[in-house]
């Protein structure tokens, strides 16, 4: 049997998809693609998003606020947050959620705040989480440490830091999330971290509209491109293309399905 594809990660209520949306997502299923999680970043995304898990079988759904939307979650919004992911099947993660310090719009520890708020509520439901982490490399471990010791799960979406602490995630019991930026020729970095973190600890998403894999990097990405992603992998592994689609496919299934469904 063919081994078939779980897209972890992607962002199919962005306005890049308004013209051909339904079209492009019905055509996953003969392109061998068997899941997609989309991901919420903001209030509207998430209920895009549970509008998108009501309207396709394969689509399921993370809610959460993104660090660059912090002051979006107010009571109303946690609100509706708890909700869907309490009572929703197809919502499977909080997320995306997490600490970005590339800009500084949303201050430290207002990003802090929203983010444990968050992870206090992943927790309370027993669900994964998608975490973003982008120039807060310490911040971020060091907080998701302390609630990895109670039970907390999850992604570090479109992973980007070194394989020392790709490693310690690891044994924290998290997933790192490849996705396109494996491909390009500069990312020595990510390449080496796939060649050191097993297998098993992996796996696939796309970040669409963004992130788009060589050969199609600056054009919009979409799940139809993942195949270049575990290509990469399989040969930076040494292993052939359909292991890496079963292995991440399970690894996914375990993570996001394991109280869903």
């Amino acid at each position: 049997m063919k081994s078939m594809i779980f897209e972890t990660h992607a962002h199919y209520d962005d306005e890049q998809f308004d013209e051909d949306r339904d079209e492009l997502l019905k055509s996953f299923t003969k392109n061998n693609i068997e899941y997609v999680i989309n991901s919420g970043a903001s209030f509207k995304g998430c209920q895009d998003t549970v509008e998108l898990c009501e309207r396709y079988d394969f689509m399921y759904g993370s809610l959460g606020i993104h660090p660059e939307n912090a002051y979006e979650l107010t009571e109303n919004v946690y609100d509706y947050i708890k909700e869907q992911a309490a009572e929703n099947r197809k919502i499977v993660a909080i997320g995306e959620i997490g600490l970005d310090y590339y800009y500084d719009d949303v201050p430290k520890d207002v990003q802090k705040d929203v983010f444990c708020r968050q992870l206090d509520l992943a927790l309370e439901l027993g669900k994964p989480v998608v975490i973003h982490s982008r120039e807060a490399a310490a911040d971020t471990f060091e907080i998701i440490k302390s609630y990895a010791l109670h039970g907390l799960r999850g992604t570090i979406h479109c992973y980007s830091y070194s394989s020392e602490m790709a490693k310690e995630y690891v044994k924290l019991g998290f997933m790192l999330g490849i996705g396109g930026v494996v491909t390009f020729t500069n990312a020595k970095n990510i390449q080496k971290v796939v060649e050191e973190i097993s297998l098993d600890n992996m796996v696939l998403e796309t970040d669409s509209p963004y992130l788009s894999p060589v050969p199609f990097r600056g054009k919009r990405n979409s799940a139809l491109n993942i195949r270049y992603v575990a290509q990469k992998i399989a040969s930076i592994k040494d292993v052939s293309y359909d292991k890496v689609l079963s292995v991440t496919n399970e690894n996914a299934k375990r993570l996001y399905f394991k109280h869903a469904r």
